[in-house]
């Protein structure tokens, strides 16, 4: 058994359509019921299994139906897509292909347009599934992955961004997310008139995105960065009209600037909109009155998204959004120059330490001063082989930062200089000033502290005396600082 499929359903009548064109075959098929509690069960084949749902959205509903699972990968189908004939040998291709450091393996999605005239403003949006990376209406993760990272964060309550949350971590963790050969066909289905501005609240969202990832999560996620801004100057415009115009003096000459500022980007808003559609009287009058709302739709949500944040990441520990682990000392036994593969050797709770790590869904990195490089007693394809085997010991690290020059030549990277911590920061996407550094020397520390982020010391017996005394924390073995990041 490679792999199980889940398929989280609302009991929409696409879902019997899904099940006779997957048909049995290895592993389990579980779908996951969270529709109304008051609903009949589903109708579907022997050959499936059924799991009650918690209702707490798609994100909650697919973490019951990985759990459910015990293949190591798990494939995750939208209930409203059509897998063509032979997509199960398809996927199972795919994940055969797949390399040790891949965590998850996208299959391609096809919306099928109308011919003859141009698509109206909802079928663009779905047609946007063909472009949309790490899309859950197919994709496959990898089990250790999930586990790692937790699975999908169930404070994002809609189908609109926790794939891209779990894309971000999963990558973060050090694993690849690949595209594969498969696809599958997802049809336009019937949309309410109003369907664009019920897509706002989305923008709610994206606010504990950005709390989450950083600033620059669209572009690490393959996000377009949308009209967010354009739908707050807006709606900030009609807002000032508004209230000029009901004013008794003084703001009442704003109004007329403030609302021509609305009306042509309402009018901006619309043409963008109609301009690429069929241009019928029915979809122009749509897109006109969704276009005086959106903007306003989109500040709401927004607001209310800020407003509500510290509620939706209650449950976020107070831990480091990255730990950086020095290698030599840290990791693996410290080996002076080594370029051996061979000779690598884990520190005794090395591998505890990640496990606890990945299971928390807190990314890492490595950063590492290898100075035998310019002293010409290493090669960097020496040092490259090393940190592979490190690897292949250990697991994904995350990203690899290390300096190649010696004490003398001034680089702004080699530690006690932060040069490494904000490159890795950086390579994750996170503020350096929530990172941690595990360092065994007192050059861990001062890098940590000359970028702002929080030091552990793990000393070993060529730690000084003085760069222990000096720490601001010191921790018994990896397992011990990784409490400490963790507590």
């Amino acid at each position: 058994m490679t792999y199980d499929v889940v398929i989280p359903t609302l009991g929409r009548p696409s879902l019997t359509t899904l099940l006779a064109a997957l048909g049995p075959g290895d592993g389990m098929v579980i779908v996951v019921d969270d529709g109304r509690r008051d609903a009949e069960p589903l109708d579907v084949p022997a050959w499936v299994t059924v799991v009650s749902g918690p209702r707490r959205g798609p994100a909650a509903a697919r973490n019951a139906g990985w759990r459910a699972s015990r293949a190591p990968w798990v494939a995750f189908l939208d209930d409203d897509v059509e897998p063509p004939s032979g997509w199960r040998a398809a996927l199972a291709a795919d994940l055969a292909a797949a390399g040790e450091r891949t965590g998850a393996v996208q299959g391609r999605v096809r919306v099928p347009l109308p011919a003859g005239r141009r698509p109206t403003d909802w079928e663009r949006n779905v047609a946007g599934l063909e472009q949309a990376r790490w899309a859950t209406a197919d994709m496959a993760y990898r089990r250790e992955a999930l586990e790692a990272t937790g699975g999908f964060d169930e404070r994002f309550p809609r189908a609109y961004r926790e794939d891209a949350d779990l894309g971000l971590r999963v990558t973060a963790a050090g694993w690849r997310i690949e595209s594969g050969a498969r696809e599958v066909r997802h049809p336009v289905g019937p949309a309410k008139a109003w369907v664009s501005l019920a897509k706002q609240a989305g923008n709610a969202d994206d606010v504990s995105m950005r709390a989450l990832h950083g600033r620059g999560w669209r572009a690490r996620a393959g996000v377009p960065p949308g009209r967010r801004a354009r739908h707050l100057a807006v709606a900030a415009a009609g807002a000032t009209a508004a209230g000029a115009a009901a004013a008794r003096r003084g703001p009442r000459r704003l109004a007329p600037l403030a609302g021509a500022a609305w009306l042509a980007g309402t009018l901006e808003l619309a043409w963008a909109r109609i301009a690429p559609g069929p241009r019928t009287p029915r979809e122009v009058e749509r897109m006109v009155w969704t276009s005086a709302l959106m903007p306003f739709m989109a500040a709401g949500w927004t607001l209310h998204g800020l407003a509500t944040l510290p509620r939706r990441l209650r449950g976020v520990p107070r831990r480091p959004a990255a730990v950086l682990f020095d290698r030599d000392g840290t990791l693996v036994v410290d080996v002076p120059y080594n370029g051996d593969p061979e000779r690598v050797e884990p520190m005794p709770a090395a591998h505890g330490a990640l496990a606890r790590l990945r299971a928390s869904g807190v990314p890492t990195a490595v950063i590492s001063n290898q100075s035998g490089v310019a002293r010409g007693l290493l090669s960097a394809e020496q040092v490259e082989a090393v940190n592979d085997r490190v690897e292949a010991l250990l697991g994904p690290l995350g990203p690899w930062a290390w300096c190649p020059h010696g004490p003398d030549d001034g680089c702004e990277c080699r530690k006690p200089a932060p040069g490494l911590v904000l490159r890795a920061a950086a390579a994750l996407g996170v503020d350096p000033a929530r990172c941690a550094v595990v360092g065994d020397i007192g050059a861990d520390v001062d890098a940590a502290r000359a970028a702002g982020a929080r030091a552990v010391l793990v000393p070993t017996a060529q730690t000084r005396h003085e760069e222990i005394e000096a720490a601001p924390e010191v921790a018994r073995d990896l397992e011990e600082a990784v409490e400490r990041l963790l507590s």
